[in-house]
């Protein structure tokens, strides 16, 4: 099981790039179109730099829902491979068998 603060420290990454994320996407716009003058563009770049960092959705860690583990994540499953194969050993997950030969 992962620290309850490192998991606590993700969700609070998550919902400030949703709560950032038209403001940024804006902001990204105006700085890359190239149609319009460079001082604009570049006023544009310097209140996307003054966002808070974790509004940036790079740095949302992938974790797994179950335990909060890291690494070894499946994201179509959000859960990682040790969760996965425990649920799948109880058969919590239908069609999911333990494969031995």
């Amino acid at each position: 099981m992962a620290k309850k603060s490192s998991i606590e420290r993700n969700n609070k990454r998550r919902k400030m790039s949703a709560q950032y994320s038209s403001r940024r996407a804006r902001l990204k716009e105006i700085a890359c179109d190239r149609s319009l003058p460079a001082e604009e563009r570049f006023a544009a770049r310097l209140k996307l730099a003054q966002l808070p960092r974790n509004s940036s959705p790079s740095r949302i860690r992938n974790r797994c829902e179950v335990t909060g583990r890291p690494r070894a994540f499946y994201r179509k499953l959000r859960m990682s491979r040790i969760s996965l194969r425990d649920l799948a050993s109880r058969g919590h997950i239908p069609g999911m068998v333990k494969s031995s030969w």
